[in-house]
């Protein structure tokens, strides 16, 4: 047995009777986790390592500092909390790393034994799980949108009315127009004033600018990279992959992300071309899935360019009106409103890419996964692209099932075999 999955059973058996200290060996073994990064192989590119060291710091700073964070999900609006110097904690990410720890078979059963719905999300439940087991200790603030999944909203809910935490729900509406540009930014306003309040800082709207001029010019180098993804072999993993998250979302307009981004463009130039199939992701991964770890990870036969959260948002933002960029931002992201808006953005994503594939992955409890699956898959056929559904569960190992997804995923490989030879 290797030390990491020793220290990961301990971590959990700790969870289930001591979980002060089961917090104080996550924050450690995190800790450890970033030594491990900075001594990884020459097959992880710089671009994700440094991603890797963000991702991990993010978490940890969080966690660390909870009187000073904020529980958010990823479609929050960031750039404010950067404005207060506020750590983020995602629900989502912070649940992936509890079943990095192996430890979501517990936090999950714990939601549901204090009667969560066992058909919840599993990032939400096992949140409430590692919140509720006396895992999570709680932080400042608490916000969400109710963009994309009703989860979001009765989760923050919830735990802010039980814990007494100071929250903000944004209500987003499902269209465009300029009466709910102004009704989203009046609830921007609202939570800047709430923020003023209880942190004891001015607003600075200059500094607000700052960061949404480091968001457009770190999407812009991530469009000069996507040129390059088209062609080049880019050696990645399921884990990279849900690392952009921290990217795209949690940490966007930050220095740091910016600096990634800049070197993702650069890095990418370096690499040879690819060789492989080339897919694009729709949803998470299971990035502990051994099947699909096979598969996708550093194997340049079948290469996942990309997934469809990185291109949630990609219009510029309007940087001297920033609170109506950010009100635009929200309703029009492809989460957001019809689903043919998130087809149509995966259809450009696909274009630009020039995948040759699409894997859409439906997550357990996830209604927005997997209610529009067959529209996007007609899309898909309609432009010649083969799509594979697979259905399983990104965070909890109990609900995915290896004999499954690998029938189902080597049958697709096969049938893509088939047709590149028949050209």
């Amino acid at each position: 047995m290797s030390i990491v999955k020793k220290y990961e059973e301990l971590t959990k058996k700790e969870a289930e009777t001591n979980p002060e200290k089961a917090y104080k060996m996550i924050k450690l073994g995190l800790f450890l986790e970033k030594q491990i990064v900075k001594l990884s192989s020459k097959e992880v590119p710089k671009a994700y390592t440094k991603l890797s060291l963000i991702a991990i710091n993010s978490i940890l700073r969080a966690l660390k500092e909870p009187e000073n964070s904020a529980w958010i999900n990823i479609f929050t609006p960031v750039e404010i909390l950067q404005c207060f110097d506020i750590n983020p904690l995602s629900i989502e990410c912070m649940a992936c790393f509890m079943s990095g720890f192996e430890c979501e078979d517990f936090v999950n059963e714990y939601a549901e034994n204090i009667g969560i719905a066992e058909t919840l999300c599993s990032y939400h439940k096992g949140f409430i799980g590692t919140v509720e087991s006396g895992i999570l200790p709680k932080p400042k603030f608490a916000f969400t949108t109710s963009t994309c999944c009703d989860g979001n909203v009765n989760t923050i809910r919830y735990l802010a009315k039980k814990h007494s935490l100071d929250s903000y729900i944004l209500d987003i509406p499902y269209e465009y127009s300029l009466k709910s540009e102004k009704y989203v930014v009046t609830q921007l306003k609202e939570m800047i004033d709430m923020l003023e309040e209880k942190s004891g800082k001015k607003f600075d709207e200059d500094k607000l600018k700052e960061i949404l001029k480091r968001e457009n010019e770190s999407k812009k180098f991530f469009k000069e990279y996507l040129k390059y993804q088209r062609t080049k072999y880019y050696p990645s993993s399921l884990t990279l992959h849900m690392y952009m998250l921290f990217a795209a979302h949690v940490g966007i307009g930050t220095k740091e992300i910016y600096d990634f981004y800049k070197l993702l463009a650069e890095d990418i130039k370096k690499y040879p071309e690819s060789e492989g199939v080339k897919m694009f992701w729709v949803h998470l991964l299971p990035y502990y899935q051994e099947t699909m770890k096979e598969y996708f990870n550093f194997n340049p036969k079948y290469q996942i360019q990309s997934y469809d959260i990185n291109f949630d948002y990609m219009e510029e933002l309007d940087i001297e009106h920033p609170l109506e960029a950010l009100a635009k931002k929200l309703i029009l992201n492809i989460y957001n409103g019809p689903y043919e808006r998130k087809i149509k953005a995966i259809e450009k994503a696909v274009d630009t890419l020039q995948s040759e594939a699409v894997i859409h992955f439906c997550h357990w409890g996830c209604k927005q996964s997997s209610g529009g699956v067959m529209q996007l898959k007609q899309t898909m056929k309609e432009k010649s692209i083969p799509m594979l559904i697979l259905d399983g569960d990104c965070m909890d190992r109990r609900n995915c099932h290896d004999g499954q997804l690998k029938t189902r995923l080597e049958a697709f490989l096969e049938i893509l075999k088939n047709k590149e030879a028949s050209r």
